[in-house]
């Protein structure tokens, strides 16, 4: 059994693929249609900027009565904390994954937001395939 890659985070012999989430290792002979996706960030709705402001508003209300200097003080500083919230909330870390059918169920075999783990594990899966399934004609290991 040649071992592709062994890591924390999932082990991809020529025989098996166990990632580090997955409940039971899959067999690789059966892993149809593998693939990566990449899963989308959610952006700021126009509701959770409009919740921030109000928010902003309500608590300087009160200081705006009894100084306004105090409020302007609020929004000055609030207004720079949102922005911040909304770049940070951007550069979040994507989530990779690799799923495939797995004895005609739809699976995901593995996911990671470290995508020097990710391409390793996703090239081991892929040589761990070729070798399962060599091309049948030298016109498929062409296109390969």
């Amino acid at each position: 059994m040649r071992t592709y890659y062994r890591g924390p985070d999932a082990v991809v012999t020529s025989t098996v693929f166990a990632g580090r989430a997955t409940a039971r290792p899959y067999a690789i002979r059966d892993l149809r249609n593998v693939r990566i996706a990449r899963t989308e960030q959610s952006q700021p709705s126009a509701t959770h900027v409009t919740a921030a402001l109000l928010m902003i508003a309500v608590a300087a209300w009160p200081l705006a009565k009894a100084s306004p200097l105090y409020a302007l003080a609020l929004v000055a500083l609030g207004m720079p904390a949102l922005a911040a919230g909304v770049v940070m909330w951007r550069l979040r870390p994507q989530t990779w994954e690799l799923r495939a059918t797995y004895r005609g169920s739809e699976t995901v075999l593995f996911s990671s937001t470290d995508e020097r783990v990710f391409n390793q594990v996703s090239r081991a899966l892929r040589r761990a395939i070729e070798d399962v399934h060599p091309p049948a004609t030298w016109t498929d290991l062409a296109v390969a």
